[in-house]
């Protein structure tokens, strides 16, 4: 079953991570959300925070967990936040079960075929050798040589760390099944899968995962679609932005 934090009373709302990203990521915004009326289960997703290991890593398995976990919790009508491939879970998930869903938001992601592009991360963290037990500054001067001064996406990703015992860290999530089955991660929606329900897709301005000629393929999908930009955002728009990305949310929401 998947790890999850539970926060509020009143309707629920599942919100789903990114790929590398885990339920602590939204901790800020299930607070903010829970003080609207809404009860919020942010999950982590298998292979990712403090859910389970598996050597399987499909949009297939992850739909099919969401179920379950909704099953265990008794519910069966709810709001939904995906961001990245969280977003596209989400997507699969309205295809496959589209009545559990009332309305759903998609942050900065489509639904449509995207190439495989995380190699720089992963070779970053793919260099780190916890057998020498390195310190969180040691971690960090590697993720350095790969990304740069990349400092967000580098933080990001050193959330990840943990200590398994004093003077051992190690990432929480499956980083060699995540790089095995990387590709799987850019898969599009089958054609002619349809989700007729409101949907708020919402992309970061400075971002390029959803732009202006992919609207009518969204549409395809998606024909209740609605579209909202966050300016000067780029792909992590909700760490960049966070109010405007709450007040964003919380207005399609409450229409």
């Amino acid at each position: 079953m998947l790890h999850s934090r539970i926060e509020g009373e009143g309707k629920p709302l599942l919100i789903i991570h990114g790929f590398l990203g885990t339920s602590d990521n939204w901790k800020t915004f299930s607070g903010q959300y829970a003080a609207q009326g809404y009860q919020v289960h942010a999950l982590d997703m298998r292979n990712h925070g403090r859910s389970f290991h598996s050597d399987v890593s499909t949009y297939e398995a992850m739909v099919n967990d969401v179920y379950e976990y909704c099953k265990s919790q008794n519910l069966s009508s709810f709001d939904l936040i995906g961001h990245s491939m969280g977003g596209k879970i989400s997507m699969f998930f309205s295809m496959k079960y589209p009545e559990m869903i009332e309305k759903m938001v998609v942050a900065d992601i489509g639904p449509r075929y995207y190439r495989q592009h995380h190699q720089d991360i992963l070779a970053a963290l793919n260099a780190v050798d916890f057998t020498v037990k390195p310190s969180r500054s040691d971690i960090e001067e590697i993720m350095k040589r790969f990304l740069g001064d990349d400092i967000g996406t580098i933080q990001f990703l050193m959330k990840n760390l943990y200590w398994v015992e004093p003077g051992q860290l190690a990432f929480r999530f499956n980083l060699p099944v995540l790089t095995k089955e990387i590709e799987n991660i850019g898969q599009a929606l089958p054609q002619g899968s349809i989700f007729d329900k409101p949907t708020l897709f919402l992309r970061g301005g400075n971002s390029n995962y959803v732009k202006d000629e992919d609207f009518d393929g969204i549409r395809q999908h998606f024909p209740k679609a609605v579209f909202a930009t966050i300016k000067n955002a780029g792909h992590w728009l909700h760490a960049e932005k966070p109010q405007e990305f709450l007040e964003a949310t919380l207005f399609f929401f409450k229409q």
